[in-house]
């Protein structure tokens, strides 16, 4: 007779695909935009793909595009890169308990560790195995890719006017906090964010974002601090 009862195996792949999901919702369709826009700029469509699969950084990827157009040199888009994805430095740190042990799946880790997937990655229990981890960041990458492709073959095609598909990633960020928010049990990360947010565009607007992620990070190592002092015996 067969075997009628779930394999592990399959639990474990449905779990990725049901956290990698809510990703998926929003990488897809801005994906689609960079790809559209890549073309659009004069790159060839396989160039989108490539840029996704190799450099797979959201934010820098678009910048990339007025970049591309206005032909600056390769050393002055990778700098540009490298200064906006400084933030995923302080992704990594916090996450080193987290990574597995195999240097091949660690590494790929710290490659595919974009907003989306810290986010997914931080609420994960203890004990998450390797594949596990491993397979919601390349779901995840896979999401864009597919993305990025598919705008890039409209691209070649026809103008398809991509106007408020960048909707989609305020959304993303909206049920990534939410599923912070449930997993943390507290919501004092969210109100010392709201807050830091606030201030930070009362007192310089132009540079609201870089205060408040500081703000944001000073108080939460003061309250970690506190919380060790009052755990110690």
């Amino acid at each position: 007779m067969p075997d009628t009862h779930p394999h592990p195996t399959d639990s474990a792949a449905r779990q990725v695909l049901t956290l990698s999901i809510p990703v998926a919702m929003g990488y897809v369709p801005l994906g689609m935009v960079f790809g559209f826009l890549f073309v659009q700029a004069g790159a060839p469509w396989w160039l989108a793909l490539v840029a996704s699969v190799v450099v797979f950084a959201g934010a820098a990827q678009f910048m990339m595009v007025p970049m591309l157009a206005a032909g600056l040199p390769v050393t002055t888009i990778a700098l540009a890169t490298l200064v906006v994805n400084l933030r995923h430095i302080f992704y990594g740190l916090s996450l080193l308990g987290k990574l597995p042990a195999q240097p091949w799946a660690r590494w790929y880790l710290v490659f595919a560790l974009t907003d989306e997937t810290y986010s997914v990655l931080t609420t994960l229990p203890a004990g998450t195995s390797t594949g596990q981890m491993v397979g919601v960041a390349l779901l995840n990458q896979g999401w864009w890719v597919l993305g990025s492709l598919l705008g890039a073959l409209i691209g070649t095609q026809a103008q398809v006017p991509l106007v408020g598909l960048d909707f989609a990633l305020a959304a993303l960020f909206a049920v990534l906090a939410i599923e912070q928010w449930r997993s943390a049990h507290s919501a004092t990360p969210l109100w010392v964010a709201l807050a830091s947010y606030a201030l930070a565009q009362w007192l310089l607007p132009t540079q609201a974002l870089l205060i408040a992620i500081a703000l944001s990070v000073l108080v939460g190592l003061v309250l970690s601090s506190s919380n060790r002092k009052v755990a110690a015996p």
